[in-house]
């Protein structure tokens, strides 16, 4: 089995084709189970963002593998595979670890260094392990993914790099102003509840706002986000929760306004936006962080409006310098990616030796139950003395080769060492797939719950 992994990012394909291949979470579900049951691949993971969409997999064939996970991702992202895949990238086994290191360390987002990528890392993760679709490769490399972005995040300076999302916009809104002394006084309101909202709230809170309204289609998640934000100890901002349809009054009233729901439509159309604009004097800034759009775009023509969306960010990003910091985890990386590389292959091995061990010990007794017919007045003591010297000697010659084995087996295109020692030894293929099977399970109980 090899990883492989199809997507389109904000790198690949542009904000247009990305608003409309947007995953749904209950999509997501379907998609991973459709991978499942499709024919080359055994294992599936989806890491969909705002600026990406990723279907991993375990598959036994390349070719077949890539048709197939086209396939899937147009079929649930509503947009036809003939128009999609101009935009889709493919990675295959260490290019596809390396990519997925790069995602983690923050490296391929649109504002470098962004740490937010690890909390959406975790949640694909999370879904792959509560639908059983994630098993022990999978699980593996994400867990894996999470180390290496933490490692990234401590070790270098990558997060001068860039910031999250929601501070590189609120930059942008204050046009080259300190964000804090732009921020200072003005009323807020966030649309939505959700993860990249309740960020943008705290970010609005720390940077001194002096109210902020909360719409959610839920309320309970809008009061509950409301309750983060004003509990003692907190950032003291005033904040309440409204209603979605309480939204067009409170627009007359925000100084900035910043959404990010799921929904499918727009959230504030440029006629709301208009007619609030009529009822103010003072300027109106918008940032929209949601895919597909939240905001309609022609409220960035209106006087006194600005609008910042996702689409003007990866202009913005694509211009922005690099630090030199990247460089540094770019060979974290790749030192990594060698490891987890190294790590997959030895682990490939170890059916293989753990079934020749289990021959070898079968051989064993089978000899000294031999023993015992043909010289039955050996006493206890002697026949446990004879006992351990032939285990003795079956440890001492098994213990090179088994060592080499695994050393050799851990480098590069070292995964025919297995096939040679089960053809050498010749080893019950069955008994090195029972190896197998028990290790897989053994992951799974143990990574179930785990992110």
């Amino acid at each position: 089995m090899s990883l492989l992994v199809v997507g389109l990012s904000h790198r690949s394909a542009p904000v247009s084709v990305l608003e409309r291949a947007s995953l749904a979470p209950d999509t997501r579900a379907k998609l991973l189970q459709d991978t499942l049951a499709a024919e080359p691949a055994v294992e599936g993971a989806v890491l969909a963002t705002c600026n990406r969409i990723e279907l991993y997999a375990d598959v036994d064939k390349f070719h077949a593998g890539v048709a197939e996970l086209s396939t899937l991702l147009a079929q649930h992202s509503g947009v036809g595979l003939e128009e999609l895949t101009p935009y889709l990238y493919v990675h295959y086994e260490d290019r596809a670890v390396h990519h997925l290191f790069s995602v983690a360390c923050g490296l391929d987002s649109m504002v470098v260094g962004e740490g937010q990528i690890l909390g959406q890392i975790k949640d694909a993760l999370a879904i792959g392990q509560e639908l059983h679709t994630a098993g022990r490769l999978l699980n593996d490399l994400f867990q894996q993914a999470l180390r290496v972005g933490k490692r990234a995040h401590s070790e270098t300076g990558i997060d001068r790099a860039g910031q999250s999302l929601v501070t590189f916009g609120l930059e942008r809104l204050a046009e080259g102003a300190d964000v804090n002394a732009w921020a200072a006084g003005k009323r807020a309101l966030v649309i939505g509840a959700g993860s990249m909202s309740s960020l943008a709230a705290a970010t609005l809170a720390r940077a001194g706002v002096a109210e902020i309204v909360i719409a959610n289609r839920t309320t309970a998640r809008a009061e509950r986000l409301v309750q983060i934000l004003t509990e003692p100890g907190g950032t003291g901002v005033a904040a309440r929760a409204v209603e979605m349809a309480a939204v067009g009054d409170e627009l007359t009233r925000a100084d900035v306004v910043v959404s990010c729901t799921g929904a499918t439509g727009l959230v504030l159309t440029g006629e709301a936006v208009e007619k609030a604009m009529t009822d103010r004097t003072a300027p109106l800034a918008l940032l929209d962080l949601a895919m597909p759009r939240d905001i309609d775009a022609a409220a960035h023509r209106m006087p006194g409006v600005r609008l910042v969306d996702i689409e003007s960010l990866a202009e913005a990003s694509a211009d922005a310098p690099m630090a030199a910091d990247v460089d540094q985890v770019r060979a974290i990386v790749s030192d990594e990616v060698a490891a987890f590389g190294a790590a997959q292959r030895a682990a490939h091995i170890t059916p293989t030796v753990v079934a020749l061990r289990t021959m070898a010990a079968d051989v064993v007794a089978g000899e000294v139950a031999r023993l015992e017919g043909r010289l039955p007045d050996l006493d206890e003591r002697q026949r446990a003395e004879i006992t351990q010297t032939v285990r003795r000697v079956v440890d001492k010659l098994l213990h090179a080769p088994t060592v080499r084995v695994k050393q050799l087996a851990s480098e590069p295109g070292g995964a025919g060492y297995a096939d040679a020692l089960r053809t050498l030894f010749d080893l019950d293929p069955e008994t090195v797939a029972s190896v197998s099977r028990a290790d897989l399970n053994d992951a799974d109980v143990k990574n179930r719950g785990r992110v």
